[in-house]
């Protein structure tokens, strides 16, 4: 996906009815020893990087359960629909654990760290209207009878993305995901890195064009 330039969007949903991801099965984790523990969630952070590192914007459609690795995988997304029905949480610490994923990492940074470190110490679920208001997901809608409201939700999402210039769409998601590490000046910096790299592009001047003649851009991604 990473190198198929004709990928514009990346929507992440479940096969199971009902769950989106329920995390590790802590059945299997029981019957490793400590150090495959270890290299066991090691590659499972490795993989969310990957996933968080995709150029493209990433969708999470959550039509039900998103708990521990499960909701560590939505973080990794760029973006997160919820149907109103689904549950979340880090809820690792009922299991005498704590998220290693990347929980402790990103959902601080989506929804503030008061909130993040109640979410991560109580363990606590919650469903997608409550996501929604704490700024956890970025929709939540009621679910359907066929139980993938939240990814018909994250499609419409996708299709309104689509049409943009899919270069500089690219460049705006570089440029939060490293300015968001840094200080304000060195943001600063890291936007006109991506600007720069945006100015000599074909559909920048496509841009340009159609708004002049009145007519809706052709971007083509180059």
């Amino acid at each position: 996906l990473r190198f198929d330039e004709k990928v514009r969007v990346v929507v992440f949903k479940s096969e199971v009815k009902g769950v989106f991801c329920s995390g590790a099965d802590l059945k299997e984790r029981a019957k490793m020893d400590d150090a495959e523990v270890g290299h066991f969630v090691k590659r499972l952070r490795n993989l969310m990087d990957e996933i968080a590192a995709l150029p493209v914007p990433t969708i999470a459609a959550i039509d039900g359960y998103a708990l521990g690795g499960g909701l560590e995988l939505a973080l990794a997304c760029d973006l997160r629909v919820a149907a109103s029905s689904a549950k979340m949480g880090l809820i690792e610490t009922t299991r005498g654990l704590l998220p290693g994923a990347g929980g402790t990492q990103r959902l601080p940074r989506c929804v503030g760290i008061g909130l993040a470190k109640e979410l991560i110490f109580t363990g606590r679920q919650v469903d997608g209207q409550q996501a929604a208001l704490m700024g956890l997901v970025n929709h939540a809608v009621p679910q359907n009878s066929d139980g993938d409201a939240a990814y018909q939700r994250a499609l419409a999402l996708a299709k309104e993305i689509l049409p943009q210039a899919p270069f500089a769409v690219k460049m705006g998601k570089l440029a939060i995901n490293r300015g968001i590490e840094v200080d304000i000046a060195s943001g600063m910096a890291i936007e006109g890195m991506c600007y720069a790299q945006n100015i000599p592009t074909r559909d920048r001047q496509e841009g340009m064009a159609a708004f002049k003649e009145k007519r809706p851009p052709q971007f083509i991604g180059k």
